[in-house]
């Protein structure tokens, strides 16, 4: 490849030209660097581990549901670093992303045509345990959950009778959630109807705080969750917090109440004692008179049975930075919870500010001040490109056109002309260094015929142009040698 043409060339175009062509490339170059610079992904791992595909659904789930920016991988998710440490955090509070569980599919792909069927029996039952845990996640406030399934088990002597099948559930409720009777209920019939020839008997519920039995549960979950709607849709949901309780008789009671009214106004009895004494006489006398009017009998006699309802508690917390009418709570509590003071029922309600470690949702400023700050790079980056095309445009064009201009001449322009008048009307209007150029290429006797040709000040234009020295670079090396 022969550079000496085009270096020629560069030497040819205006100064001015040259620089706004240089500045043109070397603002080309720091706009690619900055590019590549804010392009450039420097997130990291938010787990050290790498995540099952459920887990990593679950985490991609709960990053979009905080509209925390991430990007997810095969088996990781790549976050900020300045904010990694906080999600793990929060990750952890809200228990995301579960332990992971085996599934039958998982539990039966390691099994070979000789392997034991004590050994396929085992992991059949391991993966119906994951398959149950992860039906039964997020079912009612359900946070996680722990199957273990007892099989049956048939006698091994004559008089030993057999076992029918048992399972266990353990149950992690979610923040702030209260697992209700029917929630058991539907635990219990989940369980049963997933294991073949089980029970609903033989299946026992338990949560961190001890077992339940959704029959025994008194109406206490029912009465919160009615209380907690009412309130919720009243005042808006956020804004209070229920809690019931209730307490029953431990043992049976009994009361007998008598009561007597009068038939008429008067009272329903008189008595009436005279006492005389004579000092004359030496006498003495008493008589006493009771009057009895009647009266209506109205007898009464209260049974209350082990376990009775004895008596609810309705505790309700307002958040104060509401500003909300604490008496019409207090009404609608009264009114939804069952509250009757003649049995003795305590009614509170109370307004505190709550905590909201998270905050609610952004403000309109701080929204439009993060998006702004996200769209800075992008603005900043297509004004550097508008200004670099408004100011080198121009010159690259005018560059290229007359680079094609002069290779056109070039190409049409023999070097050996016999005419030297052929040449002068082909180089008819074109500026003084395009002449230059062509007249550069020509032999010395041609050069000299043809700048005759041009009038005095053309010529001298020309000749200032073929009379231009080459720069310290080009004059110290031919062409050929600075390819080479």
């Amino acid at each position: 490849m022969n550079l000496a043409p085009l270096l020629e060339r560069w030497n040819a175009l205006e100064r001015r030209l040259r620089i706004g062509i240089g500045a043109a490339a070397c603002a080309s170059v720091v706009i690619v660097a900055v590019a590549l610079l804010l392009g450039r992904d420097t997130r990291v791992a938010l787990f050290a581990n790498p995540l099952k595909p459920d887990q990593l659904a679950e985490t991609d789930a709960q990053l979009s549901a905080w509209n925390v920016a991430f990007a997810p991988s095969h088996d990781n998710v790549r976050v900020d670093a300045g904010q990694r440490s906080t999600l793990l955090a929060r990750l952890a509070l809200v228990g995301v992303p579960h332990a992971h569980v085996v599934s039958t599919s998982e539990a039966l792909s390691s099994v070979g045509t000789l392997t034991p069927q004590a050994i396929l029996d085992a992991q059949a039952r391991a993966g119906l345990e994951g398959d149950l845990e992860k039906g039964l996640r997020g079912l009612g406030g359900i946070a996680d959950a722990r199957v273990i399934i007892a099989p049956a088990r048939s006698g091994l002597f004559a008089d030993e009778s057999p076992t029918p099948a048992s399972a266990s559930v353990r149950l992690t409720a979610e923040p702030g959630a209260t697992l209700t009777p029917s929630t058991l209920d539907a635990v219990r019939a989940f369980v049963t109807s997933g294991v073949a020839g089980l029970d609903a008997a033989h299946v026992t519920v338990v949560d961190d705080r001890g077992a339940y039995n959704g029959r025994e549960q008194d109406d206490a979950w029912d009465r919160e969750h009615a209380l907690q709607s009412a309130l919720d849709g009243a005042f808006g949901a956020g804004t209070t917090i229920v809690r019931v309780h209730i307490e029953r008789n431990a043992a049976a009671t009994e009361s007998h109440d008598v009561k007597r009214s009068p038939d008429r106004q008067d009272a329903i009895s008189r008595r009436d004692l005279d006492e005389r004494f004579s000092g004359e006489k030496k006498s003495y006398s008493r008589r006493a008179t009771t009057e009895d009017r009647g009266s209506d009998v109205h007898e009464e006699r209260t049974t209350l049975a082990v376990g009775a309802l004895a008596r609810v508690s309705i505790a309700v917390i307002v958040d104060a930075r509401r500003s909300l009418d604490v008496e019409k709570i207090r009404e609608v509590a009264a009114a939804a919870g069952g509250y009757d003071p003649r049995r003795g029922d305590t009614l509170s309600v109370e307004a505190v500010a709550f905590e909201r470690p998270y905050g609610a949702a952004p403000q309109p400023f701080a929204y439009a001040l993060g998006v702004l700050g996200e769209a800075i790079p992008g603005v900043a980056f297509a004004i550097m490109v508008v200004v670099v095309v408004r100011v080198a445009a121009r010159p690259a064009f005018v560059f290229l056109s007359e680079t094609v201009r002069r290779m056109r001449l070039e190409r049409e322009t023999p070097s050996s002309a016999s005419s030297a008048e052929e040449i002068f009307e082909r180089l008819r209007g074109e500026p003084p260094h395009v002449v230059a150029a062509i007249v550069a290429r020509l032999s010395a006797p041609l050069a000299t015929v043809v700048l005759e040709l041009y009038p005095l000040d053309e010529r001298r234009a020309i000749v200032a142009r073929l009379a231009r020295k080459p720069t310290r670079l080009i004059a110290a090396l031919d062409a050929e040698t600075f390819v080479r």
